[in-house]
């Protein structure tokens, strides 16, 4: 369950190549791995976020997790279902479960992040 058309940390964190911003969120190994998604906190639109640093927290009925910045940039969206919704993480990962759009500082940096078949190599364990 690794899309093959997204990029990836080694902290679990998933980022949706294009043009302009990017979508981020956590992957569907990570949202497994924390269990039921209650709280979410996230940065607020116009935050500069460096990459590899805390961008915000997913707080799960068994622990609290830092999410880390896949990349340099400026946060541009947030997602507001989010604040009533945590639970999206966990049922819909990729897609209404998205945490952040991220405009890139160096759109090439992407790039650089791991392909689907370096994450699964990375979650094969």
């Amino acid at each position: 369950m690794i899309p093959d058309d997204l990029r990836y940390t080694s902290d679990h964190e998933w980022v949706a190549p294009g043009s302009g911003a990017v979508k981020v969120g956590i992957t569907h190994f990570a949202q497994d791995a924390l269990g039921d998604i209650v709280y979410v906190q996230l940065p607020e639109t116009g935050t500069a976020v460096e990459a590899g640093e805390s961008l915000g927290e997913v707080e799960s009925t068994k622990s609290v997790s830092e999410i880390y910045a896949p990349i340099t940039g400026t946060v541009s969206a947030r997602n507001e279902k989010l604040n009533d919704e945590p639970e999206l993480i966990n049922s819909d990962p990729y897609g209404d479960g998205w945490l952040v759009a991220i405009e890139p500082a160096d759109p090439a940096a992407v790039d650089e992040l791991l392909d689907a078949n370096g994450y699964r190599e990375l979650t094969a364990g």
